[in-house]
């Protein structure tokens, strides 16, 4: 069982090998745009790319991020053919 800080930590670091950042508001949890979980930005666009609600949970945030590095091999083995 992982705590909820040692999964916090992990998200922000898979977030952080992907090229996003994380967020976690607490502030007005539980209001119609506020659920109390994360959100995904993009540092380079400051764009939200997952999440706009804060609505995403640390495990869900780290599967979004292991598939976004997938996602990059990939496309650079396609370039490379």
């Amino acid at each position: 069982m992982t705590s909820p800080n040692a999964l916090d930590q992990r998200a922000r670091r898979a977030a952080k090998r992907a090229g996003l950042i994380t967020q976690k508001s607490r502030w007005r949890v539980g209001t119609v745009d506020n659920w109390g979980g994360y959100q995904l930005i993009d540092a380079r666009r400051n764009l939200v790319v997952d999440g706009s609600r804060f609505d995403l949970s640390a495990e869900e945030v780290i599967t979004i991020c292991e598939w976004q590095q997938v996602g990059d091999v990939v496309r650079q083995l396609v370039e490379e053919l």
